[in-house]
């Protein structure tokens, strides 16, 4: 008898210790159950940032129809529509330079001459033996219809003068090599040379550059090569100058860059008042396509998780989760394909706070715009 009482009071002590240990290890995660039926309590989802009832303060988005534009950012060069350095075709001494620098000449202007007497005395030379040659000709065509000489007399003659001509011709070009002329309208720059100076092929007179219109050259991604043709509107700005320039796309490279994998584009812009100058800087923007009347929310607000991406909404006071599908994006908004509708109220502010069904009041209530730009 005093053996199993021994053991039955061994048990109960043995059980007892066990369910202290597990009163313990348990009570931390019971103890919000019992508070909560205890003191009718709302669960932690339910109640504000700081327990209780207190509503947590965000700031609202209104959301409204807007209109966003798939925009592409580029970077460009002014370059003039026609632009060489003008040499002689010859060499020889410089007597005569006809342009003042920084004026406009036409096409065809005499601009610079070199010393050609030499062969102006050749081609009077030409000239009068040609006179000669001509009289010969007459004259042994003459007798040649009346059968007084043979054919191959009469052909040697007018060889002769057609060998006299063509050297003519000859001198003539070489004459024009000695003349320097403005191959296009346009606005010499400064000279090279001065009068009395010996030049040769490789010497520079002036440069002649036509500003009226202006080629805008740029690049853009390969994938946009279907996009951008002849005839599709760019806008640019130039610093410096605060207004936007509106152009058109004339030509596209037909080839893709194999290094950059961007293709060359150029558009023309008229210049007609020539405020612009040709080898400047341009910031180029494409508009690749407008959507009309669709929903867009600031950047901030939407949430990144794995299995997708989330924002918030107030509704009767309280947070509301809800699930997005996004499109094209801005520095600063987003569109939203799909979760939210015209005349929701977005929460931006807090957002590490908010739970699904929690409190919320409104301090302040933003309205979107109805235009929103998206640089790609």
């Amino acid at each position: 008898m005093a053996l199993n009482k021994k053991k039955l009071i061994r048990s109960t002590v043995t059980v007892f210790l066990v369910l202290v240990v597990l009163g313990i290890i348990l009570y931390p995660k019971i103890k919000p159950v019992i508070k909560a039926e205890g003191g009718n309590e709302a669960p932690a989802e339910m109640r504000g940032p700081r327990g209780g009832g207190e509503p947590l303060m965000a700031s609202g988005y209104r959301i409204v129809p807007t209109r966003m534009n798939e925009l592409y950012p580029s970077t460009g060069s002014l370059i003039p529509d026609e632009e060489v350095e003008l040499s002689f075709e010859t060499s020889g001494k410089v007597v005569g330079i006809y342009f003042k620098e920084g004026s406009r000449v036409k096409k065809g202007e005499l601009l610079a001459k070199m010393n050609d007497k030499p062969l102006q005395a050749q081609l009077l030379k030409l000239q009068a033996q040609q006179k000669l040659a001509r009289e010969r000709e007459y004259r042994q065509r003459q007798l040649l219809e009346r059968d007084a000489i043979s054919r191959e007399s009469y052909d040697q003659v007018a060889t002769e003068l057609q060998t006299l001509e063509a050297d003519i011709m000859l001198i003539e070009a070489r004459i024009s090599e000695t003349e320097l002329k403005a191959p296009f309208d346009g606005i010499v720059g400064l000279r090279m040379v001065s009068e009395g100076a010996f030049a040769t092929t490789q010497t520079r007179i002036v440069r002649l550059v036509k500003v009226r219109p202006l080629k805008i050259e740029f690049s853009i991604p390969e994938r946009y090569a279907g996009e951008v043709t002849p005839g599709f509107p760019i806008s640019f700005v130039v610093d410096g100058i605060q207004k936007t320039f509106e152009a058109s796309v004339y030509a596209v490279d037909p080839k893709v860059d194999t290094e950059t994998r961007t293709i060359v584009v150029r558009a023309l812009y008229p210049n007609r008042n020539e405020e612009l100058k040709p080898g400047r800087y341009a910031s180029v923007r494409l508009l690749l396509s407008q959507i009309d009347n669709t929903v867009s929310v600031p950047s901030q607000a939407l949430i990144p998780e794995m299995e997708g991406e989330k924002v918030f909404t107030v509704k009767n006071g309280r947070a509301n989760e809800v699930r997005v599908t996004t499109g094209l994006r801005t520095e600063s908004h987003i569109q939203i394909l799909s979760g939210l509708e015209f005349g929701d109220t977005l929460l931006i502010t807090a957002i590490l706070q908010l739970r699904h069904g929690i409190p919320v009041q409104l301090d302040t209530l933003i309205t979107n715009e109805p235009v929103e730009d998206s640089a790609i």
